[in-house]
């Protein structure tokens, strides 16, 4: 069971029909959360409420959403605006491609471990003809960044097993029996997979049952900047990010790094956390549609594009 839902599970169990856990104020350290409930399959969904102007919508409340499943609505029983605490992969790209961008590479991502709150975990892995994980989850900047610190350029690039890992990674990632988590990976790229063992589908395929959200990187090399037509390298990128409802950058220049990790950030602070337990009782395995919308003009809701139904 994904980390959000046992969060909602607790607020089910505890206050059923209800529709925002957001607590009053000066009533988050009193309030006792109610015991936990099994047997009920909730769908958890991190939603990004962005206006015309692409800045984050952070007043909304639970009335303002509507959630589709399979074109069906749902009622919501989970919702809050507190920022979670979320564990989280920053996968660097360190193939030969990569060498003249690495330092400003590196101090990007150094920025951004620094923003990390109190509760967020993060590790450090970097790729190129291998997968290394130099960093495991870990609360401590320092460690991070001497990580980042630690990375090279040379060698072929392997995104697609260092997303494997990644998203497998994940799953073990610490987490006290109380503690809920979002999860998320940042992945920088400067180019196409030569040498993973796995396949983009398999890739794919995993991140879509995960809870992980992929914000992706691909950095325009003057070479694929000239090259017209399709290029899988940006398809591979913006696929990863749409299906699980996070977002793809394509910078021009090394020199937008900081401010894109910068953006990731944000959003990563601004998300609601949006949970229901869904309407089609069929436990078939299948693949169920969602679509969020918010009801305020000019407001646009972005999540994972669906989820795979329990089986059994």
């Amino acid at each position: 069971m994904n980390r959000l839902a046992t969060a909602a599970l607790i607020a089910v169990a505890g206050a059923a029909g209800w529709g925002s856990a957001t607590l009053p104020a000066g009533a988050q350290q009193q309030a006792q959360p109610p015991e936990f409930r099994a047997g009920v399959d909730v769908v958890s969904l991190s939603v990004t409420v962005t206006d015309l102007e692409t800045r984050f919508v952070t007043d909304l409340e639970p009335d303002d959403f509507a959630v589709y499943e399979d074109g069906i609505r749902q009622e919501i029983n989970f919702f809050t605006r507190t920022q979670l605490p979320i564990a989280l992969a920053l996968l660097i790209d360190t193939s030969a491609s990569m060498d003249e961008e690495m330092g400003t590479a590196q101090e990007a991502a150094i920025g951004f471990s620094q923003r990390l709150g109190p509760d967020d975990l993060a590790e450090i892995i970097d790729f190129d003809s291998r997968v290394d994980v130099l960093q495991g989850f870990t609360n401590d900047v320092d460690e991070l960044e001497s990580a980042i610190r630690r990375t090279s350029a040379g060698g072929s690039t392997s995104l697609y097993n260092a997303l494997y890992i990644s998203l497998k990674d994940l799953t073990r990632a610490p987490l006290r029996e109380a503690d809920v988590r979002r999860e998320a990976i940042i992945v920088l790229s400067d180019g196409e997979d030569t040498s993973s063992l796995v396949s983009f589908e398999e890739v794919l395929e995993l991140a879509k049952r995960s809870e992980t959200a992929i914000y992706s990187i691909g950095l325009q090399s003057e070479d694929r900047r000239a090259r017209t037509g399709f290029r899988e390298a940006d398809f591979v990128l913006r696929q990863l990010a749409q299906e699980t409802g996070g977002r793809a950058f394509f910078p021009d220049e090394v020199s937008e790094l900081p401010d894109i990790y910068r953006q990731i950030s944000d959003e990563l602070s601004s998300q609601y956390s949006v949970g229901y337990i869904s309407a089609n009782p069929l436990r078939n395995g299948q693949w169920r549609r969602i679509v969020v919308q918010v009801e305020r003009e000019g407001a646009t809701a972005r999540t994972k594009r669906g989820y795979y139904a329990p089986r059994g």
